[in-house]
């Protein structure tokens, strides 16, 4: 039998008990109680009671703390129960189970409106419970200058026992009892309305208080009790209330005498009315707290008469002046009907934005709204919002701790900070509340734990969400899918990268450019629907502005032959793409990559490519490791040549941003570069001139250079990085020198001091360093590549 140590602990702890002297290693027979506590041993299976005088109980039970052996047997070892103090038991709820301070008042207003839910459920049987008892509320009365927090409520109330049970024993809860005992009787059912059920909701108010009175009157009884008691103490009181101004007629009254650091900002009456709209603000029962008002009175006052009259007596005229007064009085804090417990179709789309704006602070109306009840295996409800524009702060985009989810629990708010439990990153920008009766809370209730029920939750949010975004897409004015698009159309393609899952859903939100829309974005579904039948995939090139998209050298055979080319334009847009692959069972394709096939190709000239061989290899041979190979281009129509990525590897796009990471790792730059493929256009002049270099003077110094300027052409053309920026400027402006010089006649002036200046830097340059210095030629031979 399993060793076990329980019971309630009042005054005195389990640690009370010692153990015999004289004892190395003590039984649990061997445990006795203090002197004069009028308790005997415990022996083996024996129930222990004793009680202390001053009202205070103990209680303890001991089953079988060794396990019973057969005669003659000798128990090799023995085992124990750890113990544990109360007060140390206190010390973990105060500064350990709660992370902010403020829940404190969550918690007792929570009881407070659980005691009126029971006296209410009770009063459907026994009506003379209701009697002399006023409305039920609970009013809540912040004293600055005692530093006091008072709450009183119109409940149910306890009797002395139901004080003993429920305040004495610690994280025992009279809700779950109550609960319980109406699920026992099946006649009457239970109430779901109740809120508190952990048990150590009362114990938060000592997170600010040195000191808490409990006074309470239960219909049940004809007196009043009172229970007191003092932080970092394991002990409490109980006496009857004699005071007849402290009198209740129905309810329990709670008394937080403050500590001194938590005076100035909790017995703040203002601070007090912020804290019950945030956590308390949907309770069903009126809140009223107590608090500062101003009004305008009109006061008489007697004018003096002027100089040279005589007024008599009577005769005094009266003036009148208003001046503002401040008073005291109870204002109502909440409001008991919440908009997600109302039925949708009776509420105007006007309640439903000013709801969303008072309760999140925004000034514009929501794109859209969605409210529904989730019943079954998990039942919540909820109403979720498409805000109207995006964050104005880069921080909060793609933040899941953005606090645009607020947790509800039987209409009490729990938190708003979640990362991801609820909805996943790229969804953060939705905004809205949940509100559950059955939700996996930690002991303290501020923490949503990991489970089936919440993954299934998150599984309905989203999908809500997605009709949500759906349903704006489907309007016939495109302005607000356009203004969503604008403002989120990120988080959506982040979402394609994140949640492969919901790919079917995500793909047909996704908005581009393209070759043939460059003023407006076209979804998928329509580019699909305008693709030639013979068309077998979606082509899409990715550069880093909607003006290179559109000039660049990859697009010319598409474009004449009437193909449709996506522009990705934004950073993120090739990652998604990429991680869609397919949509609708066609291909993604980027056309900055090799082997790209356009579905109806022309065969290919052999004698063309024939005649174009040795360029290929002799342009190899120049560049050398530059290039992985050259050949014939199948894309262009109008650039000389174009610098396409290998098919595995990175694209000229992805390696510009992956060069511009903080963090890159440059090591593995060189590894996912993959190799670069030099085309050539043989229809274009120039290849055509290299074509006849090649053939007739493979050796020219001319044509060699020329080669290795289209190749940094190319590069800049086809969206890389040169890797010596002014390497290429000096042979631009060579080439320039060889292009132009002479063409259209110079001054003798300026050929001499072009001259003087070519003599002097002769002068100027080391012995052995020699300075080529090529003269235009005003006569050019018929294979100049550069002649007109």
């Amino acid at each position: 039998m399993a060793p076990a140590l329980s019971g309630t602990l009042g005054a005195s702890s389990v640690a009370a008990l010692r153990p015999c002297a004289g004892r190395r290693a003590p039984s649990a027979a061997s445990w006795v109680a203090p002197r004069g506590s009028g308790a005997v041993r415990c022996p083996r299976g024996v129930r222990l009671e004793a009680e202390r005088s001053r009202g205070r109980l103990f209680r303890v039970r001991c089953d079988a703390a060794v396990a019973e052996k057969p005669a003659g047997e000798e128990a090799a070892e023995e085992k124990f129960e750890y113990q544990a103090e109360v007060s140390r038991l206190m010390d973990l709820i105060v500064h350990s189970l709660y992370s902010h301070k403020e829940v404190f008042l969550r918690e007792l207003v929570s009881n407070a409106s659980d005691a009126l839910d029971k006296l209410r459920f009770l009063g459907v049987t026994d009506s003379s419970l209701l009697a002399d008892g006023g409305e039920l509320e609970i009013r809540i009365k912040p004293d600055p200058d005692a530093g006091t927090i008072t709450i009183t409520d119109t409940g149910v109330g306890m009797t002395k026992d139901e004080l003993k049970d429920c305040l004495g024993t610690i994280a025992q809860s009279g809700t779950s009892k109550f609960l319980k005992a109406l699920k026992e009787n099946k006649d009457l059912g239970a109430d779901n309305g109740l809120i508190g059920q952990f048990g150590v909701g009362f114990y938060s108010a000592f997170l600010v208080a040195e000191k808490v009175v409990v006074s309470t009157k239960s219909p049940k009884s004809d007196k009043q009790y009172v229970w007191e008691a003092v932080a970092d103490s394991s002990s409490y009181v109980i006496k009857e209330e004699t005071d007849p101004e402290k009198m209740l007629t129905r309810g329990t009254q709670i008394t937080l005498f403050l500590r001194p650091d938590d005076k100035y900002e909790f017995a703040d009456p203002s601070r007090i009315q912020g804290l019950v709209k945030n956590y308390s603000q949907f309770v069903s029962f009126p809140i009223y707290t107590w608090q500062e008002k101003s009004r305008t009175v009109e006061v008489e006052e007697d004018e003096e008469p002027k100089e040279g009259e005589e007024a008599t007596e009577g005769e005094k005229q009266k003036k009148k002046k208003t001046i503002t007064e401040k008073y005291w009085d109870w204002e109502l804090a909440n409001e008991t009907k919440p908009i997600w417990m109302r039925n949708p179709k009776e509420i105007e789309k006007t309640e439903y934005n000013e709801f969303y704006k008072k309760t999140f602070n925004e000034f514009l109306d929501p794109l859209a709204h969605a409210h529904f009840t989730t019943e079954g295996e998990v039942e919540f409800r909820s109403v979720l919002y498409v805000p109207g524009m995006a964050p104005l702060s880069n921080e909060e985009i793609m933040n899941p701790k953005t606090k645009n989810i607020r947790l509800y629990v039987k209409r009490v708010f729990i938190s708003d900070d979640f990362d991801g439990e609820l909805f996943p990153r790229y969804l953060s920008f939705v905004k809205g509340v949940v509100d559950s009766n059955d939700l996996p809370l930690n002991v303290s209730r501020e923490i949503l734990q990991e489970s089936r029920i919440v993954r299934i939750m998150r599984k309905r949010l989203v999908r809500k969400t997605f009709d949500m975004i759906e349903e704006i897409a489907e309007k016939e004015d495109k302005e607000d899918y356009k203004k969503f698009w604008e403002s989120f159309g990120k988080f959506i393609k982040l979402g394609c990268i994140e949640d492969t899952g919901n790919h079917k859903r995500l793909a047909p939100l996704l908005r581009f450019h393209s070759s043939k829309n460059e003023g407006d974005t076209i979804s998928l579904d329509q580019y699909v629907e305008n693709m030639p039948e013979s068309q077998k995939a979606i082509y899409y090139i990715a550069t880093d502005s909607l003006q290179s998209a559109k000039t660049a050298p990859f697009l010319e055979k598409l474009v004449q032959k009437d193909i449709e080319v996506l522009y990705l334009i934004e950073p993120i847009d090739e990652v998604a793409i990429q991680n869609l692959q397919t949509y609708k069972e066609k291909k993604f394709v980027d056309i900055s990559k090799e082997d790209l096939e356009l579905g109806d190709e022309e065969e290919e000239n052999k004698e063309t490519k024939q005649e174009f061989t040795l360029l290929c290899d002799w342009v190899k041979q120049q560049l050398g490791d530059k290039v992985a190979k050259v050949q014939i281009s199948k894309r262009l129509s109008s650039s000389p040549c174009v610098l396409v990525s290998g098919k595995f590897g990175w694209s000229a796009n992805m390696e510009r941003l992956m060069k511009a990471q903080t963090l890159g790792d440059t090591s593995s730059l060189e590894f996912m570069r993959g190799r670069r493929i030099f085309e050539i256009n043989p229809d274009h002049p120039i290849i055509k001139d290299l074509n006849a270099a090649c053939k007739n003077e493979p050796e020219s110094t001319e044509a060699k250079r020329a080669v290795e300027l289209l190749y940094e052409a190319a590069l800049i053309s086809s969206g890389y990085t040169p890797e010596s920026p002014a390497e290429l400027g000096g042979k631009i402006y060579e080439m320039m020198a060889i292009a132009l010089g002479g063409r259209w006649g110079r001054s003798d002036t300026e050929e001499a001091e072009a001259t003087t200046g070519e003599d002097s830097a002769e002068a100027d340059s080391s012995e052995g360093t020699v300075t080529e210095v090529i003269e235009p030629s005003e006569v050019r031979p018929e294979s100049d590549p550069w002649r007109d």
